[in-house]
């Protein structure tokens, strides 16, 4: 049965960093520790994240606006091999969508550039004059794949079994799980290794095509 729908997850998989909100704070020369590891714990959820995360930039820049978000993230390059892969599942009629816990600035501008489908991700709140509330908008709950990527099949038609998924850490297992092909791409943990049916472990996206075009 040939696969029809591609799912992807984007930092570290699309583009070649490894998280776009991380980025925001190596820009700053900052991070979000803290946050983080409160997040693992599940003692914070997904909305409280992102307003830690803002908070981390407004101690760097109180103004800090949307469109100088989207400036900073505007050098982030693609994974090697991103647009050969898209054009080959396009001119196979296999839809695609992002379902990313990254910020939406660089997926819709990584959707574009590709033609990506469908683009789900999560955002951030500004004002009237662009600067951030330091507000999120979670499209994609980073621990709620699996959910988002059901309701995209049920809602484009598309069952599990004609399906496949791609992803780089332990997250992206749920979008495995519903799909008939989950392939770890340059795997960051042994989580996503196994709970993959293939494992790609070079940098280069078109290692997918043989996977995804011939099973």
């Amino acid at each position: 049965m040939p696969i029809e729908f591609v799912a992807f997850d984007m930092d570290g998989t699309l583009i070649n960093i490894e998280s776009s909100w991380a980025e925001v704070h190596r820009f700053f020369g900052d991070s979000n520790q803290e946050a983080l590891e409160l997040f693992l714990a599940d003692k914070i959820d997904d909305v409280e994240f992102i307003r830690r995360d803002v908070r981390v930039w407004w101690k760097h820049a109180p103004q800090l606006s949307r469109a100088e978000v989207d400036r900073i993230l505007g050098s982030v390059p693609l994974m090697p091999g991103a647009e050969r892969l898209f054009a080959e599942l396009h001119d196979r009629n296999i839809r695609t969508a992002i379902v990313s816990g990254g910020i939406d600035l660089l997926a819709e501008r990584v959707g574009r550039r590709l033609g990506v489908d469908r683009v789900l991700a999560n955002g951030l709140v500004a004002d009237g004059q662009g600067r951030l509330t330091g507000e999120g908008v979670v499209r994609v709950p980073i621990k709620g794949k699996g959910q988002v990527l059901a309701g995209l099949q049920t809602e484009l038609g598309y069952a599990p079994e004609v399906t496949a998924s791609v992803g780089n850490s332990e997250i992206d297992v749920a979008l495995f799980r519903q799909s008939r092909i989950g392939v770890a791409f340059l795997p960051a943990d042994d989580a996503v290794r196994e709970g993959a049916t293939h494992v790609i472990t070079r940098p280069d996206l078109t290692e997918l095509l043989p996977i995804l075009l011939e099973e």
